[in-house]
């Protein structure tokens, strides 16, 4: 073999293994940030599971607020229907402004703030809201981690070719920053 050949076929090699550093680093973000997805499922399907105890528990005590109540349910719904983790993030922002309405309600009845069950449900709701914020802080990190990877250079030149899209992050709804109005 000739000097130049030896040359471009370790120059080939390089590349090759190059290529498939990329490729595996690539793999390995965005399963990462499926990852940080299903963490937050995860504990979304845990607030699904605790409302239906917090709302019998608050028709108890404010069977006349069966509006803030149809809104939590409702909200509850349209979580546990949507298909993808963009609609998933939709309806889960609109599913917190419920809570928030719900737990304004409960402030006006002083009997259902110091029921034990009541508490608890709430602890555990605003222990599992912690979570989610958290695992939304985390999954917005490794998105931004995975989406930086794919547009950066060398990266880019196989990302697209090898079907890597851009990834959205979890972001605050509309009108999150408004507190709820409740009137009685």
């Amino acid at each position: 073999m000739s000097i130049p050949l030896i040359i471009i076929l370790v120059i080939v090699v390089v590349l090759v293994v190059a290529v498939i550093g990329l490729y595996n680093n690539l793999i390995k973000l965005r399963n990462m940030v499926d990852n940080a997805w299903a963490q937050i499922d995860v504990q979304l399907q845990r607030r699904l599971d605790l409302i239906p105890n917090l709302v019998e528990t608050v028709k108890g005590y404010a069977a006349h607020e069966s509006g803030t109540l149809e809104e939590v349910t409702k909200a509850r719904t349209a979580v546990m229907n949507a298909g993808t983790p963009e609609g998933k993030m939709e309806a889960d922002g609109i599913l917190t402004g419920a809570l928030k309405n719900l737990f304004a309600v409960a402030e006006a009845y002083p009997d259902l703030k110091a029921n034990t069950n009541f508490q608890q449900l709430q602890a555990e709701l605003s222990n599992t809201e912690d979570k989610i914020s958290y695992m939304r802080q985390s999954f917005n990190d490794t998105v931004m981690k995975y989406n930086t990877a794919i547009q950066t250079f060398p990266a880019v030149l196989i990302a697209g070719m090898m079907g890597f899209k851009q990834r959205d992050s979890f972001d605050a709804t509309a009108g999150a920053e408004v507190a709820p109005k409740v009137q009685f």
